[in-house]
């Protein structure tokens, strides 16, 4: 038969059509389409290499690519026999598998199986092909290609870490620590044959949703196993009776605020080329703190806490070895995905030893005699007039006594001396990068926590006094390896920045370890008494809205702080009740890595003093006591003091504060008083606390309080009483009620201002 020319032509293009095509099955793939980078994921490890997070890669998921040597045999046999038996027979398709599939869904009316081989999914997950007829056949042809590109193990390689297994693990390696918190390596059979069974239907199978209809296929898979003849009848019968330990939804998010932090100090360019970062978390440590911090907030329920978080330092290196930021993580009621490590909060009267220091170096010391009296200080808003927490006041004390029993008027009477713009400045260079605004804006109460901080800030703070004065940035992270294969380590701990002279930050050491100062008002059985070397403050904001203990070893700095992240008060509870109890269990689980006592600085001089005024003991003190000295400072002259006298006087002074000496006085407020609202916080938390002061002469049932000429009510000793402040101008009398009529104190006058 003779053909035209055109049908020549039509037939030479056709054979030709088909030569190409051949031919096109025998071209390479490219191999960088199959770059393992893209899909590799981030390990946040902890510093021993326990896996805290794998964080998603740009593809969506977590792998960390291995090789066959790091899979288990049991799983690369469990694999060919669930989705490609005849793996290693075919050229990437199964001609076989193909028609068999289609004559099942055609009988069906739907899609009951598929046939896509193993080389035909590894194209898939490459090229992201819609799943249409189209797709299969371009598919089908690459797979092909892929054959001649990739030797079978490589392609498996490609298969098993690229694969989807559910709850966004990719790989075989990311699925085993996932579901079964180890390598690939070291799955069991159990293990290894229920993984295998995922791929088909990451989202029917999950494990988390679907146990059960998992564990079926898990079972029919070991048959089908055994039928192979891939694993003996009594392998397959212990397979079915292990029971599989799954790993928890929750326990995929160890340490979980610490890896937050983690991730938020590496820029999103970084992360790209990061397969893992070695962090200087210690996850035994954080597992101990955490259950510890659960238990303790359970025990303070009752008290209107609900949250809490604690640092642990290395003082050596800074590193911090935990961060546990708040009770639950996944405690939505109470906010727990707050960290309450990183959360801006008052410190209360943790900030007195960073004053005191400063104090030091300006030329008092420890023996130097403070007046806690009824004390009024000016500042730009108006008067200030500090309260003690036990609500007296002391007369003359020691700076060491004043400072170990957390009093505030000598506290606010030091920083008034030294003014707030010098302790501001060496805040600064301790690293509180929170304290945003000017020094005139906190005034003297930044003694007093007024200034809102970070625990870590503070924590590491107190690091730097544990270090002899010198401050260093925390360290989170110890390396990284990158997706090449490389590894980078940080720069190692930061030259430290002297802050405090040694000799300053040893006493304040010595003043914070000292038991026998603290007594007059935490006693002797204080959750601050420890076996061992512990330098420790307590703090409590105003209104009890947060709770601290913050202290160190010569080895470690703990902070701790508890209290409820929406700002609602505690109910009666101080640092040594809310937070206190907990740094001492978190102490005493570090004890055994203790190396003795604080280091004292040659340069320091003991002297014998009176313990009244702070003098060179003389012959006339009942007592006398050791105290440290910076160089130069030292006392020169002997007591004069006439001791007899001593008791009346300071009796005098704590009852007589400046006062007309009438029946019935107010002591607080003071008249002219100018008083301004918090802008930030509650108005119903704002108030002040009328006090009366009542003569021995006379004897009174209650105080009754007026305020412009009305009753707002009355109270029994010691005749104080809360008011709400509101803008305005007031009158306030006190009016004692006695056996026979009443007695009126003269009026007070202030002001409260928005």
């Amino acid at each position: 038969m003779k053909l035209s020319k055109r049908q020549r032509v039509v037939l030479f293009a056709g054979l030709g059509a088909v030569f190409l095509l051949c031919l096109s099955f025998y071209l390479p793939l490219s191999r960088r389409r199959f770059d393992p980078k893209p899909v590799i994921s981030i390990r946040l490890e902890d510093r021993k290499g326990v896996l805290l997070r794998e964080v998603l890669s740009d593809e969506g998921g977590r792998c960390r690519w291995v090789g066959l040597k790091d899979i288990s045999p049991d799983l690369l046999s469990a694999t060919l026999a669930s989705e490609d038996r005849h793996y290693l027979a075919h050229s990437g398709v199964n001609l076989y598998a193909i028609f068999r599939a289609f004559v099942q869904n055609l009988k069906n009316q739907r899609v009951v199986s598929g046939a896509s081989t193993i080389t035909q999914q590894v194209v898939r997950n490459v090229y992201h092909f819609r799943r249409n007829l189209v797709s299969k056949i371009l598919e089908a042809w690459l797979a092909v290609r892929l054959e001649r590109t990739m030797s079978k193990d490589e392609i498996l390689v490609q298969y098993l870490n690229r694969i989807s297994y559910g709850n966004q693990a990719f790989g075989i390696e990311a699925a085993s620590q996932l579901y079964f918190d180890k390598s690939a390596s070291d799955l069991s059979l159990a293990e290894a044959a229920f993984l295998s069974t995922l791929p088909r239907a990451p989202s029917e199978l999950n494990p988390y949703r679907h146990f059960r209809a998992a564990e079926k296929r898990q079972k029919e898979l070991l048959r089908r196993m055994k039928e192979m003849g891939l694993i003996t009848v009594d392998r397959m019968d212990r397979a079915l009776q292990e029971p599989l330990g799954l790993r928890t939804e929750k326990d995929k998010f160890r340490a979980p605020h610490f890896c937050d932090f983690i991730l938020e100090r590496v820029p999103p360019a970084e992360r790209r080329a990061i397969a893992a970062i070695r962090t200087t978390l210690n996850f035994s440590l954080q597992e101990k703190v955490e259950t510890l911090l659960k238990g303790h907030l359970d025990a303070l329920e009752k008290k209107g806490i609900t949250n809490g978080a604690v640092i642990v330092l290395d003082n050596r290196t800074g590193e911090i070895l935990s961060m546990a930021g708040s009770r639950d993580f996944f405690d939505e009621r109470h906010d727990g995905q707050v960290n309450g490590a990183l959360a801006l909060r008052q410190p209360g009267s943790t900030m007195k030893p960073l004053t005191y220091a400063l104090a030091l170096e300006k030329g008092m010391t420890a023996a130097t005699i403070l007046e806690d009296v009824p004390t009024q200080f000016l500042t730009l808003e108006g008067s200030f007039m500090p309260e003690n927490y036990d609500e007296r006041y002391h007369g003359p004390i020691r700076l060491r006594s004043a400072l170990a029993s957390s009093y505030n008027i000598p506290a606010v009477a030091v920083l008034q001396t030294l003014g707030p713009d010098l302790l501001y400045r060496r805040l600064k260079e301790l690293g509180f990068s929170s304290l945003q605004k000017s020094p005139d804006f906190y005034g003297v109460g930044l003694t007093l926590g007024n200034g809102e901080v970070t625990l870590l800030e503070l924590t590491r703070a107190y690091a730097a006094l544990a270090r002899g004065g010198s401050a260093i940035d925390d360290r989170s992270v110890i390396g990284m390896i990158l997706k090449d294969g490389s590894e980078r380590t940080p720069a190692g701990p930061a030259e430290p920045r002297p802050v405090y002279s040694p000799g300053a930050a040893y006493i304040i050491t010595d003043i914070l370890s000292d038991k026998d100062a603290r007594v007059p008002t935490f006693g002797y059985n204080s959750p601050l008494n420890f076996p061992f070397a512990v330098a420790a403050k307590t703090g409590t904001s105003k209104d009890f809205r947060d709770n601290w203990t913050v202290g160190y070893t010569p080895r470690f700095t703990v902070g701790v702080w508890v209290g409820n992240f929406d700002g609602s008060p505690m109910h009666g509870v101080s640092g040594m009740t809310g937070a206190g109890p907990l740094f001492k269990d978190i102490m005493l689980l570090l004890s055994p890595g203790e190396s003795g006592s604080f280091e004292e600085p040659r340069s320091l001089v003991h002297v014998r003093i009176c313990p009244m005024s702070g003098e060179l003991v003389s012959p006339r003190c009942p007592s006398a006591i050791d105290e440290i000295f910076l160089p130069g400072t030292a006392p020169k002259t002997a007591c004069r003091l006439s001791h007899a006298k001593v008791k009346t006087a300071a009796t005098a002074i704590m009852r007589d504060p400046g006062l007309p000496k009438d029946d019935v006085m107010i002591a607080f407020p003071r008249d002219g008083d100018v008083f301004k609202l918090d802008p930030v916080l509650r108005r119903d938390y704002q108030s002040i606390r009328f006090k009366a002061v009542i003569s021995d002469r006379i004897e009174v049932r209650a105080v009754e309080w007026w305020v412009n000429g009305r009753p707002i009510g009355s109270a029994d000793s010691p005749f104080a009483m809360a008011w709400n402040l509101v803008p305005g101008s007031y009158t306030i009398k006190a009016r004692a009620v006695l056996r026979s009529g009443r007695l009126e104190s003269r009026p007070v006058r202030i002001t409260v201002i928005s």
